[in-house]
């Protein structure tokens, strides 16, 4: 903003001049020609972003672009514009003109016609759980453990291929720190599956020892969750298209930069309700398949941070995701560790925290008032962020 700032200020150069100038003014509309006179602040602010001008195939691409370094409509009035939408009509206009800007470049081949393979991968991951989680319980011994494996490779390697492609799809892994948080969220999908058994144990004595006293029953697993999750890729990427398309929609009516912000703020609550829907209702047919207590609270609260967590990273703001993501599955792997070291010999407070969680709401309580308070942090986050016309532009991914 500060080159922009010293552009935007009279009396510097290539500043807008504070006197009358007499050559000719577009009327604010955007589709006057070259300016002429002492000064032409478009000019120079053309020259600035001079590649996103070049690269832009549509007026609505500069008009996010100049938004995301910080011209408001306000910022557009001082170049003689009524908003940012009718400065960035001009400068797509004049690229193709100006003596001092080179052509455009050849249109490239058109694109393939849109598929919707995308919507076939997004199930992928829930129907291998699925099937792995029936495998397994109809099984037993070595075989057990080897579908077991087999089907969480299987899993793993369809959630990746689930979030390459399609609405989902985001930054590649050499994204700095992307790689951390696929390993922070694995670890927050582990937690759902042995988690609560492991704080349960934990408070009633270790490990090893069940709240009956009992030291050689098998570990408590949770199933629901995990099938629950993976199931959900398939209405988070329709969610996630829902929101895509619409904004899209909402970027060629608009005229200015409030009244988009306005219109897609509704669009990203009802795609963040469509998913918590969809998400309800496989927690609880996941329950009713598999005989096991339905638990909504974990499972919401995960899948919201998850969902949220994605729809940031997708539209290009990948950092702050990272950081609660990782802060939650820190917090969840500090929880069973306080207990253990409430242990010592005065250091009971350590403990208490987590003791008193679990009396009052359960093992389930600790990671979903985690996931909640992380959840609800990303939906304010994505309320100012999401409703950007810059987090809108158009990718190479079809939606």
């Amino acid at each position: 903003m500060s080159g922009l700032d010293e552009l935007d200020r009279p009396g510097t150069p290539g500043g807008p001049d504070p006197r009358p100038d007499t050559g000719a003014v577009p009327d604010g509309r955007g589709t006057g020609g070259p300016r002429r006179g002492a000064a032409d602040p478009v000019k120079a602010l053309m020259h600035r972003h001079r590649q996103l001008c070049e690269r832009a195939v549509d007026p609505l691409e500069i008009a996010a672009g100049l938004e995301a370094h910080g011209v408001t409509d306000r910022t557009a009035a001082r170049f003689r514009h009524r908003d940012v939408f009718s400065l960035a009509e001009e400068m797509y206009a004049r690229v193709s003109r100006d003596g001092d800007a080179p052509p455009p470049a050849a249109p490239a081949e058109p694109p393939p016609p849109r598929r919707r393979s995308w919507a076939l991968l997004a199930l992928a991951p829930g129907v291998l759980c699925a099937g792995t989680v029936t495998g397994v319980r109809l099984t037993d011994g070595r075989t057990c453990l080897l579908v077991a494996a087999a089907g969480v490779l299987a899993v793993a390697l369809a959630v990746h291929a689930a979030l390459r492609r399609g609405p989902l799809s985001g930054p590649r892994r050499d994204h700095p720190g992307l790689q951390r948080t696929e390993a922070w969220t694995w670890w927050l999908l582990g937690y759902a599956v042995l988690g609560d058994g492991l704080l349960r144990a934990a408070v009633h004595g270790g490990p090893d020892v069940l709240p009956d006293g009992r030291a050689d029953g098998p570990w408590p697993l949770s199933a629901v969750p995990l099938v629950t999750l993976t199931l959900s890729c398939a209405p988070a990427a329709w969610s996630a298209h829902f929101l895509a398309v619409r904004a899209r929609r909402r970027l060629n009516s608009s005229r200015a930069l409030e009244e988009f912000a306005a219109g897609v703020q509704p669009l990203l609550l009802a795609a963040f309700a469509l998913y918590l829907g969809a998400l309800t209702g496989l927690a609880a047919l996941g329950a009713l398949a598999l005989d096991e207590p339905a638990d909504y609270a974990p499972v919401l609260t995960l899948g919201a941070l998850l969902f949220l967590a994605r729809l940031l990273t997708v539209h290009g703001f990948a950092h702050a995701p990272a950081v609660v993501i990782a802060a939650v599955g820190a917090a969840e792997a500090l929880a069973p560790a306080t207990v253990f070291a409430g242990r010592l010999p005065g250091c009971g407070f350590l403990a208490t925290p987590v003791e008193s969680l679990m009396a009052a709401w359960g093992p389930a309580g600790v990671p979903s008032l985690l996931c909640a308070s992380a959840a609800l942090i990303l939906l304010v986050y994505a309320t100012r962020t999401l409703t950007r016309a810059s987090a809108h532009v158009r990718t190479d991914q079809p939606c």
